[in-house]
């Protein structure tokens, strides 16, 4: 909670900080980058930066927790900043991170906003970063220590299966041959990759599946991305990658016999493979709906696995969408909920491109589904905070 004085001053000033938010962050990685260039070789994802797409997500996430903290003062931000954590806990963030970060951004804002940063503004809004800032701490470290760290380690591909022509699943196994987690379904790993270039790069990609005792299974889109374009083009069995320890928190509920609604789009079908084994091995006696959209059934990664785990649920309908090609039962065009039955008390999985999941989020509110009962993951920054 932002004490009386600061919260007048953030009131009063947020409507300035928020129309040059977007300048800020830019001169802020800059600053940043130049100061530290190993963090944009070997943390940030140089491609999100290339594109703005990084910067516009921590805009939108400074402007979100200061609105939050003036709007609800007595509201604890874990939930807001809860995503956050769980993807720097992924990247192995260290405390002392914040100090960096709290470095340069301060000085871009100086920088961008002169003589409107007076001591007082500034006081007001180092409170805010630091009510921000102490949050993902003590979130990241209770990450950490339920995962036993956040170190990562080395992984050997064991196994590669061509999912579509875009898509392939890797399976590995811990080089060290120790221990493999659990993982709770709908989760990803952070997976890091040495580059020609010398760069270090990591990415994010959701647990597909339970393969077996003591591997993993990741299933990767190639895209225009330096990561899984390289997972496609490089890395083979024997191979090897760091992975984190799994993190996220688009997971279920233990024992939520609610009705589901799992939908996704694309690569976005892989968080809800994975809960979908989990509540076939569960045997899950809930009402279950599986919504998916793609370009065609060739494109459709994980089809198998979808239909088969939807198939061994008790109460289940699965509804595919194609853009083309579409036959078996499947429908034409879009994912549209519209002739799709929404059982009251419905708890929603999203997973997907942006605008596929804002349309989904729409019409599930308006068949009554509470807003705060549709969950989502987004591949990449999240810019939902951003419009």
């Amino acid at each position: 909670m932002l004490s009386s004085s600061p919260s007048a001053t953030v009131r009063a000033t947020l409507p300035a900080v928020g129309a040059a938010i977007g300048e800020i962050t830019e001169r802020f990685y800059a600053r940043l980058f130049a100061a530290h260039p190993e963090l944009l070789r070997n943390l940030f994802n140089r491609g999100n930066q290339a594109s703005g797409a990084q910067q516009q997500a921590l805009a939108g996430s400074v402007a979100a927790f200061a609105t939050m903290l003036l709007e609800h003062p007595d509201r604890r931000p874990d939930a807001l900043l809860g995503r956050i954590a769980h993807k720097h806990a992924s990247l192995g963030i260290a405390p002392e991170q914040y100090d960096v970060v709290h470095e340069h951004l301060f000085a871009a804002i100086a920088e961008v906003l002169g003589d409107a940063v007076t001591p007082e503004v500034a006081a007001a809004w180092d409170e805010v970063y630091w009510l921000m800032a102490r949050t993902l701490i003590g979130l990241e470290r209770g990450l950490y220590e339920q995962s036993g760290g956040g170190g990562g380690r080395e992984w050997e591909v064991v196994e590669r299966v061509p999912e579509t022509a875009d898509v392939v699943t890797l399976r590995l196994r811990p080089v060290d041959g120790g221990l493999v987690s659990g993982f709770r379904a709908g989760q990803y790993v952070s997976v890091g990759v040495d580059l020609p270039d010398g760069a270090h790069q990591i990415r994010q990609y959701s647990l597909s599946g339970a393969p077996g005792a003591g591997l993993r299974q990741i299933s990767v889109k190639r895209v225009a991305g330096e990561v899984s374009g390289f997972l496609h083009a490089h890395v083979g069995i024997g191979d090897r990658v760091t992975l984190s320890e799994p993190y996220g928190d688009l997971v279920l509920d233990p024992g939520d016999s609610r009705p589901l609604l799992l939908a996704s789009a694309g690569i976005g079908v892989t968080p809800m493979v994975a809960m979908l084994a989990s509540l076939a091995a569960d045997g899950h006696p809930g009402p279950v709906t599986v919504v998916h959209g793609d370009r065609s059934p060739a494109d459709h990664a994980l089809r198998a696995d979808h239909e088969r785990y939807t198939g061994k649920l008790a109460d289940s309908a699965c509804h595919f969408f194609y853009e083309r090609d579409a036959s078996d039962g499947a429908r034409t065009g879009l994912v549209d909920l519209t002739g799709i039955p929404v059982r009251s008390g419905t708890r929603a999985y999203l997973c997907g491109p942006l605008p596929f999941m804002r349309a989904v989020r729409a019409q599930l509110v308006e068949k009554g589904v509470a807003p705060a009962d549709i969950h989502y993951e987004v591949f990449g920054p999240d810019l939902w905070l951003a419009s």
